[in-house]
């Protein structure tokens, strides 16, 4: 620096007369050193990187440069995230970490009434079931994309939190692009830290009444000209259990083994990825099963409510309209036990 300066003169300044006019020299010196300054400043911006397209992205690491290190297990730190949304600021939870999950399962199967019990949590956000939209799952890229904005937060529902969320996720059937897409998807999972719960039901025939009562209720809405998959009073339960279905003994095997292949597809494609296998019943029978799930998410345990009333209860027979000839059906094979399980809730 010394050097690129050597060129000046105390002519080219007039220090000449200095002695006479001290407080030129001062202001003299003043706008060399500002010069000086300006210039190694540059200098370094140039070496790091820095350019204005990228002071946002700076901003941010500085942000996360500066929160304390998590105490957690090594194996964990891949997990943690600290999202930047772009709808609002974190504030004063910048620093606490988000986990990412998502809800692997097929449609009635419990998942939306797990989802409640999830969102009854004060830092859980799980946001329903957003690829039920075709354009969201069109391709990888979409899928991509749909995710990036749940994980950074800036997925806006009814089931957002606030500025401290813990974990943040959705609802996702595997019939919505994940079988399709699981090269992709579990690619993301990977690099995105994302951990998987998947949800399904022991009992598929169980499975298949829901389908074929939803579908019914969907064209006939018994309650007051409206749909829903789900309810909130027995009395709501009590008129849509009225309803008994009759299935098609014919592909009765062939939709149960349809099922029963979709979750093995599912779990062999994401063996790789950090994962929790839940069944309906089990959750059902053992609330105890809330608390792993919460210990899996690494969030408080609390006790998980939901205010949804189950619509179809008791004996399988009383369900079934044809349920002599589905009995018939199943005798002498594997599926034979979906027959005899019950459970209450």
């Amino acid at each position: 620096m010394a050097e690129d300066l050597g060129f000046f003169s105390r002519d080219s300044f007039g220090l000449k007369s200095s002695k006479k006019n001290p407080l030129l020299l001062r202001m003299i010196l003043l706008m060399l050193a500002m010069v000086c300054g300006i210039y190694i400043c540059s200098i370094c911006l140039k070496q790091i990187g820095v350019t204005p397209s990228m002071s946002r992205v700076f901003s941010v690491q500085v942000t996360k440069s500066s929160c304390p290190e998590p105490t957690v297990e090594p194996w964990e730190i891949p997990y943690l995230h600290y999202p930047n949304p772009e709808t609002y600021s974190r504030d004063e939870c910048a620093c606490n970490p988000v986990r990412n999950f998502a809800i692997l399962s097929m449609q009635r199967s419990g998942s939306g009434w797990f989802e409640t019990l999830l969102n009854n949590h004060t830092n859980i956000s799980s946001n329903g079931e957003i690829f039920s939209v075709k354009v969201r799952r069109s391709n990888a890229s979409t899928i991509v994309e749909t995710l990036d904005k749940i994980y950074n937060l800036d997925w806006l529902s009814s089931a957002s939190k606030n500025e401290c969320t813990a974990a943040v996720g959705l609802k996702w059937m595997l019939n919505q692009g994940v079988l399709q897409n699981h090269e992709e998807i579990v690619d993301y999972f990977k690099t995105h830290g994302v951990s998987a719960i998947f949800l399904f039901r022991r009992n598929l025939l169980r499975r298949i009444i829901s389908v074929l009562a939803n579908l019914y209720d969907r064209d006939a809405r018994p309650l007051n000209g409206t749909h829903k998959s789900h309810v909130h009073s027995p009395h709501e339960a009590a008129i849509l259990a009225k309803y008994k279905p009759s299935i098609n003994s014919t592909l009765l095997i062939a939709d149960l083994k349809r099922s029963e292949d979709m979750t093995e597809k599912a779990l062999a494609y994401f063996n790789g990825t950090r994962h929790i296998i839940l069944y309906y019943e089990d959750v059902v029978k053992n609330r105890t099963k809330l608390v792993e799930v919460q210990n899996f998410l690494r969030v408080p345990p609390m006790e998980l409510k939901s205010r949804q009333v189950k619509i179809h209860q008791g004996k399988l027979s009383d369900q079934i309209e044809n349920w002599q000839e589905v009995q018939q059906k199943l005798k002498g094979t594997h599926y034979e036990s979906f027959l005899h399980d019950d459970y209450r809730k």
